[in-house]
């Protein structure tokens, strides 16, 4: 019995040319490929962007991994970052992305993926390569993560360390004892060519103390 050509992809997302290019032999591999998202072995992620379904290569769809496929350059932070650190305790439903491109949105049967766009040079700092699922993905790290988050929180106070203390404690439940494990050089980095210098410098004085 022939093996399924979607077995060599994995949980990898793939273009559709590359799909198409596993059934030339067929008289229209793009009613194959409609038929297979049908048939749900495959999940579209977006025009053009497919990846197989978990029950036909036996490996889960990570979410972050399409994140870094969907829309890139791209890395996963602000929300779903912080909530994979641990670092807040409300479940997160978006998949929160950064990027140097303008802000998108996609919506796919996975979920809604968001896309925040940032000036090249902040984009570049503090971003990890993670491990998940025995696959490899972009993810801020734990400090560019919250840098991230205040960068585009319309609701964060001005200029008071006080109230930012107050924000991160009540408002969004941040782990402030985690604050203390913190890397300060990445924020340094993030306040120097990112918006909002004086409030991420407040949250050097945090971390401080």
């Amino acid at each position: 019995m022939k093996e399924n050509p979607l077995l060599k992809f994995g949980s990898v997302p793939v273009q559709t040319g590359v799909l198409s290019a596993c059934y030339d032999n067929l008289s229209s591999p793009s009613e194959k490929i409609r038929a297979l998202e049908k048939d749900g072995q495959l999940i579209r992620l977006k025009r053009g962007l497919y990846v197989v379904a978990s029950q036909v290569s036996g490996k889960p769809v990570n979410a972050c991994l399409c994140a870094n496929h969907i829309y890139g350059p791209s890395y996963v932070s602000e929300h779903w970052a912080l909530r994979w650190y641990g670092l807040i305790p409300e479940r997160v439903y978006t998949m929160t992305s950064v990027t140097t491109k303008r802000s998108r949105q996609f919506r796919n049967s996975l979920g809604l993926f968001t896309y925040a766009q940032v000036r090249p040079d902040y984009f570049s700092i503090g971003i990890d390569s993670t491990e998940e699922d025995g696959v490899t993905f972009l993810m801020a790290s734990r400090e560019k993560a919250l840098c991230d988050f205040i960068l585009h929180d319309r609701c964060i106070p001005s200029q008071s360390l006080k109230a930012l203390w107050q924000y991160l404690e009540e408002d969004i439940r941040f782990d402030m004892d985690e604050l203390a494990t913190f890397d300060v050089s990445i924020i340094k980095a993030c306040a120097t060519c990112g918006r909002k210098e004086s409030i991420l410098n407040n949250l050097i004085k945090i971390i401080k103390q």
